[in-house]
């Protein structure tokens, strides 16, 4: 099977839709000087995109890298799409996934939104680093990029995953003074979920930040609390 950049853009253009794309720019905001400025669509359900990432996931890292140059937004969900679930795969060597984990840094100029970074940051990024130093984590958690803050703080999904959560909490500390909204759900998402295998953990972080932590990620770290703690935390909030 060809399994070429050029065949996969091929294979997505015969889902083109100029109705689903219109939703797409509603939906991202783009040229308003908002997040993913520039970015072009099809009109692909990302469902479509990620069945044929599937097909396609024997993709050499080379053509990969073509996908990432597209102005399309669909044809990069497409390569982060093939770059996760090749890492993920068992077949996958190791020498392949230290080149997918290079592609994502050294290419993040064209990982330019949310769901970009969402789709591959736990898996290429957090799983390769899971076994070795992670100091690259807090150098990306420290960039004036907002998408390399945020895949700081995803990377550690990974993590959580096989039930460590230090480095979430630890990246979140990093990231509490940030001013951009994207960052403060992507690093309440992440202490929720690590707070489900360490509650003690949150609760003691919570203790420490929560009165003067952005309420967006407070909100979000306290969703899977009950009733009577997410009170406490938000009066806490109040009080500042």
């Amino acid at each position: 099977m060809d399994v070429s950049a050029e065949r996969f853009v091929e294979r997505l253009e015969s889902y083109r839709s100029p109705e689903e794309a219109k939703k797409y720019l509603r939906y991202f905001k783009t040229g308003k000087g908002e997040y993913g400025e520039g970015d072009e669509f099809m009109g692909v359900r990302m469902g479509q995109v990620f069945a044929l990432a599937k097909e396609f996931i024997a993709m050499q890292p080379d053509e990969i890298e073509k996908l990432l140059e597209s102005p399309i937004h669909e044809v990069r969900a497409g390569a982060m799409s093939i770059m996760d679930k090749q890492t993920r795969s068992k077949k996958t060597p190791e020498g392949r996934r230290k080149e997918l984990f290079d592609l994502y840094l050294r290419r993040h100029d064209r990982i330019n939104n949310w769901d970009l970074v969402d789709l591959a940051a736990s898996y290429v990024i957090g799983g390769y680093l899971f076994d070795k130093p992670r100091d690259i984590l807090y150098t990306l958690a420290r960039s004036k990029n907002l998408w390399e803050r945020r895949t700081a703080i995803l990377g550690t999904g990974y993590f959580i995953r096989q039930g460590e959560v230090d480095e979430t909490f630890k990246i979140a500390e990093v990231l509490l003074s940030d001013d951009q909204d994207l960052i403060h759900k992507a690093t309440g998402w992440m202490l929720r979920t690590a707070g489900g295998h360490d509650r003690q953990r949150l609760l003691g972080f919570l203790d420490q930040h929560a009165a003067t932590m952005p309420r967006t990620l407070l909100r979000y770290a306290i969703e899977h609390l009950d009733k009577e703690q997410r009170s406490h935390y938000l009066s806490l909030k109040k009080v500042k």
